[in-house]
């Protein structure tokens, strides 16, 4: 490939109850027409005013490659209130090579004053039809502040990739800018869209859910989330081809659903036809705190010797792959990639300590042999003598998987997919560690347990898991289990599924 090749990045404007920014990089020349002024933009925490400096609705640039186009506008807040908004990749389409498109996002205080990174060098996400992806998850202007912004888009040469296949390459895509609280508001609109109602916060987990318990409340790290507890049987969702059930509506509106076959099974079913894969490891080795990680560093067998290097996020966990490249198939290359959210998976791995977790060997370091008690353990009764406490907040924002979302996330992830945690099987039903339950929706027989996305401590390397009597419990990582992928489905997705979620009559698109 010829590297003075050229790339064309135009991007148009509207400003309609929100700010919009229309953008496509290609081989065609595109020309703007028109003017803009300054409009406000009335959200449900503040009015605020967006400028653009160039004050019209173009952005033409010509890019070789290593070279960069800026857009810069300013955010007034012209109301009472703060304001706090996230920015999207809107309707987008972008088939160049990861890589190849990045951008930066990065604001002032003042016009001419030193500019800080609000979202770090980040791949534009791929998507083959138009979707919305997250940019920056969080952007607060206080009351009468105007915040200066520049949006970096970089064409960059890929020294050790074949960019062929960017010749032919397709980005379009529209910039929105929404009301954070308003994406909180989503979760209730969730909720009344499946025709749901919570019986607000639950106190007590430690006794197990036998009965159909229904749907209550708890924070997460976006809003008020809605989970299902006990025997439900109106949480079925059919998607892609498959039956999952469904964990809860998170605090941004999506909706978190766990793989459950080919067809629909009645609470209790025992079949492998529930997972998409029995007999499998989460990780080949359990000698060291590393391999508890989705993902962990440093390759090989060698052994860490902190336990920031043991949760340095380089190596894919065995379990991960598996998941992975079920996703890949099932999902993305199936073409419902646009349906699943960049919504955050928490493999906890903090280390509160002994006086937190009540195991008195807790040495509470994180890496390479030291015995080492982990989060989820302390906050479900295993060694200590209080009450079950399970959250969906993540301790740790190195543990928050994402794909690009790198506000709330790490921006690790290659697809948006994980494990349910042990915090959520404690939610939906389990009781305290080691209560059986066979009644609860998460149980699926006597034959097979499956794995959580919770670290449980290392003497051997150990992980929460499903039991085979519907207990949470734990099991060394290099023990043969069932694997149940969990994805998120976006809130412009879940606005299209119709059903009373039962077994016969799913929510779906139709």
């Amino acid at each position: 490939m010829n590297l003075k090749t050229k790339r064309m990045i135009c991007m148009l404007v509207a400003i309609a109850s929100v700010l919009t920014i229309v953008g496509s990089v290609s081989y065609a020349y595109f020309t703007a027409m028109g003017e803009v002024t300054p409009m406000d933009a009335t959200l449900n925490t503040a009015t605020v005013s967006v400028k653009f400096s160039d004050n019209d609705l173009g952005l033409n640039a010509e890019l070789n490659f290593g070279e960069s186009v800026t857009k810069k506008f300013t955010i007034e807040n012209t109301g009472t209130a703060d304001a706090k908004v996230k920015m999207f990749f809107d309707q987008m389409t972008n088939t160049y090579i990861e890589g190849s498109l990045t951008y930066t996002l990065s604001y002032s205080e003042t016009e001419d004053g030193a500019y800080t990174e609000v979202v770090s060098k980040t791949d534009v996400p791929q998507s083959e039809s138009a979707s919305k992806k997250i940019l920056a998850n969080s952007l607060t202007v206080p009351v009468g502040k105007t915040y200066y912004y520049e949006l970096e888009i970089t064409l960059n040469f890929l020294s050790d990739v074949n960019q062929d296949a960017d010749l032919n390459a397709i980005f379009n895509t529209r910039f929105k800018v929404e009301d954070i609280n308003y994406e909180l508001d989503h979760s209730l609109e969730t909720l009344k869209h499946l025709n749901i109602t919570s019986q607000g916060e639950k106190m007590n987990f430690d006794n197990s859910a036998t009965t159909d318990e229904g749907v209550f409340e708890m924070e997460d790290d976006y809003g008020t989330s809605y989970y299902y507890r006990g025997a439900v049987e109106n949480n079925y969702v059919k998607f892609a081809g498959f039956y999952w059930r469904i964990i809860r509506v998170n605090g941004d509106g999506s909706l978190r659903i766990m793989y459950d076959g080919t067809q629909a099974h009645a609470n209790g079913t025992n079949n492998a036809n529930r997972f998409i894969k029995v007999g499998q490891i989460y990780n080949p080795e359990r000698i060291d705190n590393k391999y508890i990680g989705w993902m962990y560093g440093p390759a090989g067998t060698t052994k860490s010797t902190s336990k920031e290097e043991a949760q340095t996020n380089t190596v894919d966990s065995t379990i991960k792959e598996v998941v992975d490249a079920w996703y890949k198939t099932n999902i993305e290359d199936a073409g419902y990639g646009n349906a699943v959210s960049d919504t955050l998976f928490c493999n906890d791995r903090s280390t509160p300590g002994k006086e937190v977790t009540g195991n008195s060997d807790d040495k509470g370091l994180g890496y390479g042999t030291q015995y080492t008690v982990y989060g989820a353990a302390a906050r479900t009764r295993v060694w200590n003598n209080v009450a079950s406490a399970p959250t969906f907040k993540c301790p740790q924002k190195n543990d928050a998987f994402t794909v690009n979302d790198t506000n709330k996330g790490n921006g690790a992830l290659t697809y948006p997919v994980g494990l349910i945690t042990a915090d959520e099987i404690v939610a939906a039903g389990s009781g305290k560690y080691n209560a059986n339950n066979t009644s609860y929706y998460l149980y699926r027989g006597t034959t097979y347990f499956y794995w959580s996305l919770s670290p449980f401590y290392y003497d051997s390397t150990y992980v929460f898991i499903v039991s085979k009597n519907g207990s949470l419990y734990g099991d060394n990582v290099n023990y043969n289990g069932a694997v149940t992928p969990v994805i998120n489905l976006s809130v412009d997705y879940v606005n299209t599924l119709r059903g009373t979620g039962t077994m016969t009559d799913p929510y779906q698109t139709v």
